[in-house]
């Protein structure tokens, strides 16, 4: 039985969502580096992405963020917006993988014949 079948979507999901973190960790690391360009992956494409292709680029859904008020050093990091995507991105990796970790529970009991 694949992976794929084993786990759904929930293994791609993981991936994205721990790529995403990664990606708002660095805008949030650089918040204050003059000419910065903030940016986020868009789950929902990055998801589809990975679907198809199964190859884990994730380029076409990464998008630079649009700030809602321009900083004079050229730096788009908008820093209450990154830590709230952030935090949110987490518990959903959190969630993901909470899942992910009872269905190894399941299939480890199920090959036991528990």
């Amino acid at each position: 039985m694949a992976a794929e079948s084993l786990f759904g979507v929930h293994g791609a999901a993981l991936e994205v969502r721990g790529q995403r973190m990664g990606v708002l960790a660095s805008n949030i690391a650089n918040a204050s580096t003059p000419g910065f360009k903030a940016k986020d992956i868009d789950f929902k494409s990055a998801l589809a992405s990975m679907e198809q292709d199964g190859n884990g680029s994730l380029d076409a859904a990464t998008k630079y963020r649009v700030p809602l008020q321009t900083s004079m050093d050229g730096n788009t990091v908008e820093l209450n917006e990154e830590q709230t995507a952030f935090a949110e991105n987490a518990v959903q990796y959190q969630t993901t993988l909470s899942f992910l970790n009872g269905r190894i529970g399941q299939i480890t009991r199920a090959l036991k014949g528990e």
